[in-house]
């Protein structure tokens, strides 16, 4: 039976996000860019991660600190909330639920996406987060 796709599409991983964490295809959306960037964090794909951002997003993202706390995360379930795409701009609003130290948490964001020359990019995000 093939693996589910950490993103929680309920779609097999090599069918969901695997083709865009191996380069083999770029995310045609924003959601799709920010499912694949979950699954970059659960499976620890960091260079994904950095690969797929730019502007304050990259200039804000501490490969070391995250590098750093990977082992202390469990992700669990991703809710995508909802998502808009006109033009080059994009909105994903979304809800990522861990353990980190055993302790059960819910990061709640707004991320923006641009589209550069054909890709799609993570650029910012104000988010939130709960116990």
């Amino acid at each position: 039976m093939p693996t589910l796709c950490p993103c929680d599409s309920n779609k097999s991983y090599t069918e969901c996000c695997e083709p865009y964490l191996t380069g083999k295809q770029t995310a045609p959306t924003p959601e799709a860019l920010m499912r694949s960037r979950y699954t970059a964090f659960a499976k620890r794909k960091f260079a994904y991660l950095v690969k797929t951002m730019r502007g304050e997003a990259a200039r804000a993202f501490d490969i070391t600190a995250v590098r750093r706390d990977a082992p202390l995360i469990q992700w669990l379930k991703l809710e995508v909330i909802r998502a808009e795409e006109q033009g080059d701009s994009g909105v994903v609003e979304f809800k990522a639920h861990f353990r980190y130290h055993n302790k059960p948490s819910v990061l709640h964001e707004v991320s923006r996406f641009e589209k550069v020359q054909g890709h799609w990019f993570y650029v910012s995000g104000n988010q939130g987060l709960s116990s």
